[in-house]
């Protein structure tokens, strides 16, 4: 089972740091939006050791908290 490095917080701050296992990248996303206290606009970066974080955004999708990529190239 992979094991996921996150940081969160916003611009400002650093709120939380550590690790998540899970099955899956998905999984881990959800894990840390329910188990961790997340706010609009927080940015978490997650990732595996040995490859740079993906980078996301806590925005509001249909009246509820969801996670947005962030930092991504155009094609």
């Amino acid at each position: 089972m992979p094991r996921y490095a996150f940081a969160l917080g916003n611009i400002e701050e650093l709120r939380q740091a550590g690790y998540v296992q899970s099955d899956s990248f998905s999984e881990a996303l959800d894990i840390i939006g329910e188990q961790v206290p997340t706010h609009l606009g927080d940015l978490l970066e997650i990732g595996v050791d040995g490859f740079p974080p993906a980078r996301y955004r806590r925005v509001s999708d249909a009246g509820r908290l969801a996670w947005q990529p962030q930092g991504l190239m155009a094609a």
